[in-house]
């Protein structure tokens, strides 16, 4: 499955999170070190050399969240930064967030 081609669709709640056997057919379609945390979120942590490069990657993610309309959840702490995708609509995962975060690993 090839999310990259696929275009977040709006949620304003009202369906139901993914559950596990979807998220885990979803998972095997991103790279590995995204982390599914309660079925709830995904998480992954980026590594930089700087913290210039860091706020670099959180400008394109945004830009990219701006324009996909999802929003990830962002930590930076110097040369990391930690992103956290969740459908806040539903209290879950969506294949939003599937999509952002392949959409976002072609970034890295």
């Amino acid at each position: 499955m090839d999310f990259t081609n696929k275009k977040c669709v709006p949620c304003e709640g009202g369906v139901e999170p993914l559950k596990t056997d979807k998220i885990n057919e979803y998972k095997k379609a991103i790279n590995i070190e995204w982390e599914v945390v309660d079925e709830t979120v995904l998480k992954r942590k980026f590594k930089f050399p700087s913290f210039k490069e860091s706020i670099e990657f959180v400008n394109k993610v945004a830009n990219l969240a701006e324009s996909e309309g999802h929003h990830p959840d962002f930590k930076i702490n110097y040369q990391n930064v930690t992103l956290n995708l969740t459908t806040h609509a539903i209290g879950g995962l969506s294949e939003n967030d599937f999509i952002m975060a392949a959409k976002i690993e072609s970034l890295d």
